[in-house]
C-alpha cells in the first residue's frame, strides 16, 4: 500500500536549505521507502544503503572515498552502520556547503554515538519517522492536535466500534506488519523482527555478552508498558544488575523500541511523581509479545485497556512529531494517586490533558485527574479531553471533554 507519510513535507522542507537530513527511527518504520520517495523526486534517484557489505567495507575503510565515488546529491541508507563516515560528511559540507546535499537514514539514534552529536550542529536537521499513525493508513491530515489546542469547542468526530478499536491496537503502524492479516502471517513477522534486532542490531551496537537477557527484558517492558518505570523492581524480576539493566534499557532506547514518557514538573513544591513511564515504540509489537489478540482483550477490559494506552501514548508521538505546534508530552502522578496518563505542552506553556478509557461511557469521576492538572495550571490549562471507545462528543464541564478515540485520526 502507498501511504502519504507525513513527514514528508518536513523533509522536503529541510532539504530546500539544510545540508544534511536526517530521517531515523524504529527498523521497518518505512524510512529507505521515504527516502528512496525523496531521492526519486530530488535527487534523480542517487541511492546507497549500507546494508550492502560492499558499500559497507568501503564507508568503513575510505569514507572519503565512498562520498567522491557517490557525488552529492546522496540519500545513504542505514548510516549508523558506518560512524566514520559521519566525519566525512562534515568535512564535505565545510568544503562546499549547499542544501541537500545528503539525506540519511538510522534505525539507531546517531546522535547517541560518541563525537556524531557534536560533528553535524548546524549542518543536519533530523526528522523523527515512528510506524504509520491512524491518521496516516485512514490517509487523513493530522488534526486532533489543532483541535485540542484551540479555544473552540471540540466538534463531533466519527466514532468506531470497541472491537475495531481493538483491532487498530492489535496490527500497530508497522508498514509490512499493517499489510498482513491478523493471526499467524502476521506474528511470523513480528517474530522475525525481533529476531533480526537481537542477532543483529544489539550485537552490531554493543558488546554485551546476555543477548538472551535482552529478549526477557523486552517482553517484561512489554508487560509492564505504561507503568512507571523501576529500575531495581524490574532488576529483582528479570535477575540482572541494575547497572546492566540500565545499559540494556539505553540500548532499546537508541534503537528506538522503548520511548520515555517523562513526569510532568510542576514548581511549587507540589509532592508529584518524578519517575518517567515506559511505552514500546508500537502497539502491535506489545500485543505479539503479551500475546493479546484482540478476542483477549475482549474477554480481559484489563488487557484491553493498558495495550490502549499505549497505543494512544504511540499516536501522540507520531501526531507530534507531524504537528507544526510540536508538543512535549509528559504524565502526572500525585503522590496521592492523582494522575493524567499523557500531558501535553507547548513552549508557550499551554497544556491539554489526555485521559483514556478503554469503557464506552464516561463518568464525572472519570475526570479527576483532568480537574487535578485544571487546578494545578491554572490559565495555561486549555482543555482536558477524556478519550474513549463510546459514540458521543460532548462536554463534561468547563473546558473537559469526553471524546471518542477515533478523534485521534477521523
Amino acid at each position: 500500500m502507498n501511504w502519504e507519510r507525513l513527514a514528508m513535507n518536513d523533509i522536503r522542507a529541510a532539504l530546500a536549505d539544510t545540508p544534511v537530513v536526517l530521517i531515523h527511527g524504529p527498523r521497518q518504520a518505512g524510512k529507505s521507502w521515504l527516502a528512496k520517495r525523496a531521492a526519486d523526486a530530488r535527487f534523480g534517484g542517487a541511492y546507497v544503503t549500507l546494508d550492502d557489505l560492499l558499500s559497507l567495507d568501503l564507508a568503513e575503510s575510505d569514507p572519503e572515498e565512498f562520498l567522491r565515488a557517490h557525488g552529492t546529491p546522496l540519500v545513504i541508507d542505514e548510516v549508523q552502520r558506518a560512524p566514520r563516515l559521519l566525519l566525512a560528511i562534515k568535512a564535505a559540507v565545510d568544503r562546499q556547503r549547499e542544501p541537500g546535499m545528503y539525506l540519511l537514514t538510522g534505525s539507531a539514534n546517531v546522535l547517541t554515538l560518541p563525537k556524531v552529536a557534536d560533528t553535524l550542529v548546524g549542518r543536519m536537521e533530523v526528522i523523527d519517522l515512528l510506524p504509520l499513525s491512524q491518521a496516516e493508513i485512514e490517509g487523513r491530515p493530522e488534526r486532533f492536535l489543532e483541535r485540542a489546542f484551540s479555544d473552540e469547542r471540540f466538534s463531533s468526530v466519527t466514532p468506531v466500534s470497541p472491537t475495531e478499536v481493538m483491532e487498530r491496537v492489535v496490527r500497530g503502524g508497522f508498514p509490512e506488519a499493517a499489510t498482513r492479516p491478523a493471526g499467524s502471517r502476521r506474528d511470523a513477522w513480528f517474530r522475525s523482527y525481533v529476531r533480526t534486532l537481537i542477532e543483529r542490531d544489539v550485537r552490531s551496537l554493543s558488546n554485551i555478552d546476555g543477548l538472551s537477557q535482552v529478549p526477557r527484558l523486552l517482553n517484561l517492558l512489554a508487560a509492564r508498558s505504561g507503568t512507571l518505570l523501576n529500575i531495581s523492581s524490574i532488576s529483582r524480576e528479570t535477575e540482572i544488575p541494575a547497572t546492566t539493566l540500565t545499559r540494556y534499557l539505553a540500548l532499546l532506547g537508541s534503537l528506538f523500541l522503548v520511548q520515555p514518557v517523562p513526569a510532568w514538573s510542576f514548581n511549587r513544591g507540589l509532592p508529584l511523581i518524578k519517575a518517567p513511564k515506559a511505552y514500546l515504540v508500537d502497539s502491535g509489537l506489545l500485543c505479539h509479545l503479551t500475546r493479546r489478540t484482540t478476542a483477549s482483550m475482549a474477554a480481559d477490559r484489563n488487557q484491553f485497556g493498558a495495550a490502549l494506552v499505549a497505543f494512544v501514548a504511540m499516536e501522540l508521538r507520531k501526531l507530534a512529531n507531524a504537528s507544526g505546534l510540536r508538543p512535549t508530552i509528559q504524565h502526572l502522578r500525585s503522590v496521592r494517586g492523582k494522575e493524567v496518563d499523557f500531558v501535553l505542552e507547548l513552549g508557550d506553556g499551554k497544556i491539554v490533558g489526555i485521559e483514556v478509557k478503554a469503557g464506552q461511557t464516561a463518568s464525572p469521576a472519570d475526570f479527576s485527574g483532568l480537574r487535578f492538572l485544571r487546578e494545578l495550571a491554572g490559565a495555561r490549562f486549555v482543555k482536558g479531553i477524556l478519550l474513549y471507545c463510546g459514540e458521543e462528543t460532548r462536554p463534561a464541564e468547563s473546558n473537559l471533554w469526553a471524546v471518542p478515540i477515533s478523534a485521534l485520526w477521523s
